[in-house]
């Protein structure tokens, strides 16, 4: 029957319960447990058992059959599933009718006693139930859930509805805020909140979405991170601050990419990267035990160890013995020996800077084989205007970026706090947006007015919190954590 057709039935059968005066669409339903407080007290009952307990359900029907004069359904709520055993005798010819009468997906309250059956099927022996809501539109077939990717997109409160993965990326999602913002209070850090809309935007390399405000006349941006005002807040006195929020970043979407994303901020005064890299360690390895209980998970068919501690490796050496280029010397020469070796290399790379080239070769020679959990350390300086120099190399900086499952989840520096040497970088990224860099920072004179006030040291490191769910999902994709992703 085509899908118009089972439209057409349900809404004949509503109107049918409206006609005998049944509401299709009442104000509530007092339950008294979920179905995994009944298997979690019922569960060791045995076949044919009776407990003399009545329980009031609710939940959606994605099972029926009737059996004569008796029906069987599931009943499916947040917690799982519990068989309902509805008949004649118990209900009444009349409301038995009503009962098989209900469609898959129809949302109803029901109550009765528990017991088991002759299988030993742990049920309710429904003597009373209530139409909640009346389902209008058909479940998927037979209740295997929604097969194409883009389908489930496109509906996905039926994706949710009768696909137990989706259900849990959600569930993932809020134990790992959960175990984040767990941590840091527990550390000392003070959850804060700053701009979305900013008049100049800010503390990453990326496009923004930009926005007009009427009434001041002047466009504004979503914010690409909140960075330049956490640190102003340290500035202020605050010594441990965080914050957990939305960036935006106009760019492309993929498997790894989505141009709104939830991120996490961490700054605390007085350390530098060192103390970023252990906080890395505590926090997600925080989180791998809120969700799996356990150090050691498995993504994608593959085993990923979270022990500590952690492996480092400097950038240049990672890149150099994967790459097998000297990353060492001056641009042309670094230019002309990726050439040769045959690597792609996107012909706007070829003019620098010269850090732009080594992140790419750390994109397509070396991530992927970071699988557990690997701290990439000291970035170039052109390519870091935030960070303080690595001491002992002025051309490089204090940075790190973790991988996990080939994925960076995570950036981190030892904060500039020196205003003079912030202005040149400002300026010099200026020069790369006259240049034509879309993604370099703007100069932001306020912030370098705060920061004459005097920062102190400070370690920062900011997280891309869906690409961490993703792994302790098991998702291959970072549209399978987000609860409704960009459609084109």
């Amino acid at each position: 029957m085509a899908e118009a057709e089972l439209v057409a039935s349900r809404r004949e059968k509503l109107a049918r319960l409206r006609a005998r005066g049944i509401c299709p669409y009442p104000y509530s339903y007092p339950r008294t447990h979920t179905t995994a407080d009944v298997r979690a007290a019922h569960g060791a009952l045995p076949p044919h058992g009776r407990t003399g307990t009545v329980v009031r359900l609710a939940g959606r029907i994605t099972a029926l059959r009737r059996m004569g004069k008796a029906a069987f359904a599931d009943l499916r709520d947040r917690a799982g599933r519990l068989q309902l055993y509805a008949s004649a005798d118990g209900l009444g010819a009349e409301a038995f009718e009503l009962f098989v009468d209900l469609d898959l997906g129809d949302i109803v309250g029901a109550s009765g006693e528990v017991f088991t059956t002759k299988t030993g099927e742990l049920s309710v022996d429904v003597r009373e139930f209530t139409i909640l809501a009346k389902s209008l539109r058909p479940l998927p077939e037979k209740w295997h859930g929604l097969r194409d990717v883009e389908t489930r997109y496109r509906n996905r409160a039926l994706d949710f509805i009768s696909n137990e993965a989706a259900r849990r990326a959600v569930e993932v999602r809020a134990l790992v805020l959960r175990a984040c913002r767990s941590y840091l209070d527990a550390q000392g850090f003070l959850e804060v909140e700053t701009p979305i809309l900013q008049p100049v935007y800010g503390g990453a390399t990326a496009r923004p979405f930009v926005t007009h405000h009427n009434e001041l006349g002047r466009d504004l941006y979503l914010r690409v991170a909140p960075e330049l005002y956490l640190k102003r807040l340290l500035v202020g006195g605050f010594e441990k601050v965080y914050e957990i929020g939305r960036n935006f970043r106009n760019e492309g979407i993929s498997a790894m990419h989505n141009p709104e994303f939830t991120a996490l901020e961490a700054y605390e005064a007085y350390g530098d990267y060192e103390r970023a890299m252990e906080l890395a360690e505590e926090l997600v390895t925080a989180c791998v035990g809120a969700v799996a209980g356990s150090l050691t998970i498995t993504y994608q068919g593959r085993e990923l160890d979270f022990s500590r501690p952690w492996r480092r490796a400097p950038l240049l050496e990672l890149v150099a013995a994967r790459s097998g280029v000297d990353v060492e010397r001056p641009l042309p020469e670094l230019v002309a020996e990726i050439e040769r070796k045959g690597i792609p290399l996107p012909a706007p790379l070829r003019q620098g800077p010269k850090g732009k080239v080594i992140e790419h070769l750390l994109e397509t020679c070396v991530q992927d084989s970071l699988w557990n959990p690997t701290f990439v350390l000291d970035f170039p300086l052109d390519t870091s205007p935030l960070a303080k120099r690595k001491r002992g190399r002025e051309d490089l900086v204090e940075r790190f970026e973790l991988y996990i499952a080939g994925r960076e989840v995570a950036n981190a520096f030892s904060e500039l706090n020196d205003p003079d040497d912030q202005r040149e970088r400002f300026l010099r990224q200026e020069a790369l947006r006259a240049a034509g860099d879309a993604e370099a920072q703007p100069l932001d004179e306020a912030f370098l007015r705060d920061l004459e006030l005097g920062m102190p040291p400070a370690a920062g490191i900011g997280f891309g919190l869906d690409r961490l769910i993703m792994i302790l999902a098991d998702a291959p994709s970072i549209r399978e954590v987000l609860a409704f992703p960009p459609l084109r």
